[in-house]
């Protein structure tokens, strides 16, 4: 007999590795006394270079390892895991699902140039959600989208700096050129490197990314189904990868968390 999550069980979160930690970070600081477990499934990384129905299959598998918990509620923390696979997942699950889409909205409300890039993967960047959002927001402004292959890759392997900021600049440059003044980023691993997009764009360019936002709609949906946690503590934060070398990516993980942390094999 399964068991049912209450209010005191945690809050599942995955990303096809690191990318989803800042999401994670802003869950964390909104809800410190939830409970929380981070999957990073840096295995099948990254996902933006495989084909709908893989991501499908693996999303939905995720989805039934956080089920077996049980969580109580379940965070896409990826853009292209959203846009390819968090209907599915929703159609499945029995708690809340919350996904992940490119902050188009605010950007284009935001912007006073009339000009706003967005950087994705290319399944994003090609995905009809990003066009629907471009087609729903983008009436008054001039939306650049860039697809960013090898991007992801890079973050997870942990590539020096300069091998990344000199990919980054190759699709920054032509957006400064035509204007932009807000920047989203669409997938949330370049979240990660955010400290070295905004130097590369420089102060006067705005990065927008969702984390906040998703921490909130995720507050939202807890309360509106009374799953708030009522522990009085700090909540406990445990962490998976699928990764082969654990230790390795334990490594990588606590850098981008801030911290040193324990983590297990998926």
């Amino acid at each position: 007999m399964s068991t049912l999550p209450n209010s005191s069980s945690p809050i599942g979160v995955f990303d096809s590795g690191v990318g989803g930690l800042p999401i994670l970070q802003a869950i964390h600081t909104l809800l410190p006394h939830e409970h929380k477990v981070y999957l990073a499934d840096t295995a099948y990384a990254p996902y933006g270079d495989k084909s709908a129905q893989d991501v499908q299959q693996r999303v939905l598998a995720i989805g039934q390892w956080f089920s077996a918990m049980p969580v109580k509620a379940l965070v896409v923390a990826c853009n292209t895991a959203t846009v390819l696979a968090v209907e599915a997942l929703r159609a499945h699950s029995t708690v809340p699902v919350i996904g992940v889409e490119p902050a188009i909205k605010p950007a284009a409300l935001a912007s006073t140039t009339g000009v706003v890039g967005v950087l994705a993967t290319a399944r994003t960047a090609a995905s009809a959600s990003v066009a629907k959002l471009v087609d729903a927001h983008g009436q008054h402004v001039h939306v650049l989208v860039q697809a960013c292959p090898g991007l992801v890759d890079a973050i997870e392997r942990d590539a020096p700096q300069a091998h990344i900021a000199a990919l980054l600049h190759t699709w920054l440059q032509p957006m400064l050129a035509q204007g932009a003044d807000h920047i989203v980023l669409g997938c949330t691993h370049y979240i990660v490197v955010r400290d070295l997009i905004q130097q590369l764009v420089g102060p006067k360019v705005t990065l927008v990314q969702p984390s906040e936002a998703v921490a909130r709609q995720l507050m939202r949906q807890l309360a509106a189904i009374g799953q708030l946690s009522n522990h009085a503590g700090a909540g406990e934060v445990a962490f998976y990868t699928s990764a082969p070398d654990v230790r390795a990516a334990a490594g990588l993980i606590g850098r981008v968390w801030g911290a040193e942390v324990e983590v297990l094999g998926f």
